[in-house]
């Protein structure tokens, strides 16, 4: 009976002890924060005391709190993203999505129109060719309905239902559709056989995701098959994406070598590799570039360049060398925060305000013919 009663008090006493660290904890860096953002904590008492209009609601303060934050910070690679625009850049990121099956695209009017893929759970529901949706589950869709706000409606787990109410034309009647979600592919790769010389494949990869190199391995080999010997890798307007991915995309091509260095702050240089001759490693190729190649494609166009793999054609490239980490907060949005620099081991310039300068410099000017593809077909036919 004694050891119980002692026990008992020892538990209270260390659940005592405990409350009062973790509430001196807490308060501790309450105090700690105001003293930090005195001016702020007065400014908004004032915003929200004595403005004639009510405050938007508090996470619109606080996003743009954070935003006015970074600004300061000077760092335009360091950035904020609210949670849907985090979550759509995930599932880009990660290669597939729980969702419908659908692409959207905006009329003239601003109306939401839908292009179902083939076989998909849209299509299969039947949903068709330009219906115009109007609702997704408790969403109006509007001219005015942002697309992002459209798109996180649509995706959830897969295997739960979306409800849609779409107009089909050319009547516009009203359709109410149950489609049941299903794990959808987002492509990162798509390719095509030129049509200038069927000899020659064009691989575009649109964003360095987690899936691009085994996307990049069925590309050539789906290209092939229809009696390609001749690629061009596309990275135009290709913003990056995941820098490991980029790493392995560039190790495909590459025989042996180093592929790129980083180091982050007060770390030791980290050294990335080709550890075995990739299998494209004798595939002819050409690289096409422009300012929009940024980030992990700088470094897949940079590497072959400057291990002599591809020619890049096009113009210089956007010349982004830094590393971003992602910290997710805790109502899903997240903060972007540059943590670290790399660069090619063969290059003597930074990237950054310089870019990757081609080997073949081509501006497309005004006209509708794709002078950089053409110029990389005839560098890839012609006589060495």
């Amino acid at each position: 009976m004694y050891f119980r009663r002692s026990f008992l008090f020892s538990l209270i006493a260390i659940f005592c002890l405990s409350t009062a660290f973790f509430s001196g904890f807490f308060v501790h860096a309450y105090y700690e924060s105001a003293r930090d953002f005195p001016v702020l904590r007065q400014a908004y008492r004032i915003l929200k005391n004595h403005s004639l209009e009510d405050l938007p609601p508090p996470p619109a303060i606080e996003y743009g709190m954070i935003r006015g934050m970074l600004e300061a910070y000077g760092d335009p690679n360091s950035t904020f993203l609210e949670p849907v625009q985090q979550m759509l850049q995930t599932d880009s990121l990660q290669g597939s999505v729980g969702g419908i099956g659908v692409e959207l695209r905006r009329d003239s009017e601003g109306n939401t129109i839908i292009s179902p893929f083939p076989d998909g759970p849209a299509a299969q529901a039947g949903i068709q060719e330009g219906d115009r949706l109007v609702r997704v589950g408790n969403v109006n869709v509007t001219p005015e309905t942002p697309m992002e706000t459209i798109q996180e409606a649509l995706r959830g787990p897969e295997g739960q239902s979306a409800w849609l109410e779409v107009l089909r034309p050319p009547d516009y009647v009203k359709i109410e559709v149950e489609i049941r979600r299903e794990n959808i592919p987002l492509p990162s790769t798509t390719w095509y056989v030129a049509s200038k010389d069927t000899r020659v494949g064009v691989i575009k990869i649109s964003l360095i995701a987690s899936s691009t190199p085994e996307e990049v391995k069925t590309a050539v080999d789906d290209l092939r098959k229809q009696g390609v010997s001749f690629f061009v890798l596309d990275l135009r307007d290709n913003g990056g994406g995941l820098l490991t991915s980029g790493v392995d995309t560039a190790r495909l091509f590459l025989q042996d070598g180093v592929v790129l260095q980083q180091q982050y702050r007060t770390q030791k240089v980290e050294t990335f590799s080709v550890e075995h001759p990739g299998p494209l490693v004798d595939l002819p190729v050409a690289v096409l570039v422009n300012e929009g190649t940024a980030s992990a494609a700088e470094i897949v166009a940079g590497s072959l360049q400057s291990h002599g793999r591809a020619a890049l054609i096009g113009s210089p490239t956007y010349g982004k060398d830094s590393i971003q980490l992602v910290f997710d907060l805790q109502d899903g949005s997240s903060l972007h925060v540059t943590a670290a620099r790399w660069w090619l081991p063969n290059r003597e310039t930074p990237l950054t305000g310089t870019g990757l300068q081609p080997d073949f410099l081509v501006s497309q000017g005004a006209t509708s013919m794709d002078l950089a593809l053409t110029t990389a077909i005839q560098v890839l036919l012609s006589p060495e």
